[in-house]
């Protein structure tokens, strides 16, 4: 494990492995650095990859008050670690992120991006849904409830009650709670309190953007990656055959090397 400290001080932790280019893998809701181990090692024949725990999750600190400009210097202290330019993949939440960080940074320092599965949604019915979830992760962190935050986000995603009800027995729930303030960093923070599809963001990212979504995934996200692709002045839509939210390694590695190394 390595560290480097972001702007405002906070200790970030990271693991590095193979060699060529920089790529730096940024994870969504509820995951650290070990979420994307299958993944790193796909792409490390080609990049020197780099996995790294968001703030408030696993070896990483979290200074208080959280703001998403401070998640955005987090990346911009990775990309500095890694030797001031990096590629940058995004899964789920951390899809905003990147596409923050690449307005911030530029494409000298972010040459391209990929993003898989964005979790926005212009469906009418989901903004209710959304603003009520906000609502009750915003009451159980403040009530101290974390198992209830997480179940609040698991019910959002369709988890049915009976599954979440197990979940909450077994051993892993712990780690789910210890980081589920995150929660509100991704999606009160990042997503915002629509979870609209940013389209005027997204023309403004003008890198090569590779937007993916799994053909057997939630319907919106093919949706919205193709809303993003259509913004971005260079953005392609791709989607990946058999794959779900929880996109398999083995399947996602050869079309991000394709990629990255075009």
């Amino acid at each position: 494990m390595n560290t480097v400290t972001a702007a405002d001080g906070t200790t970030i932790a990271y693991e590095q492995e193979g060699t060529g280019p920089a790529l730096i893998l940024v994870d969504g809701a509820l995951c650290a650095r070990g979420s994307k181990a299958g993944l790193a090692a796909g792409l490390a024949p080609a990049f020197t990859v780099y996995r790294y725990d968001r703030r408030g999750r696993g070896d990483s600190g979290d200074t208080a008050p959280y703001a998403v400009e401070r998640e955005i210097e987090d990346l911009m202290a990775m990309i500095g670690a890694a030797g001031g330019t990096a590629f940058l993949y995004g899964h789920s939440s951390g899809c905003a992120l990147v596409m923050d960080t690449v307005l911030r940074a530029g494409g000298t320092s972010v040459p391209k991006i990929a993003l898989y599965e964005a979790p926005y949604n212009d469906d009418p019915g989901f903004r209710p849904r959304w603003q009520a979830y906000l609502a009750d992760l915003a009451e159980a962190l403040a009530g101290g409830r974390r198992g209830d935050a997480v179940a609040s986000f698991m019910t959002l995603t369709g988890t049915p009650a009976g599954q979440i009800a197990a979940m909450r027995q077994a051993p892993y729930f712990a780690a789910l709670e210890a980081v589920a303030p995150t929660l509100a960093y991704d999606h009160a923070g990042l997503l915002g309190d629509t979870g609209a599809v940013p389209v005027a963001k997204a023309a403004h990212v003008t890198v090569p953007a590779l937007v993916l979504y799994g053909r057997a995934s939630f319907p919106f996200m093919k949706e919205t990656a193709a809303a993003l692709a259509a913004e971005m002045p260079d953005g392609r839509l791709h989607p990946v055959d058999g794959q779900t939210h929880d996109v398999d390694p083995a399947v996602l590695a050869p079309v991000l090397t394709e990629f990255f190394a075009g």
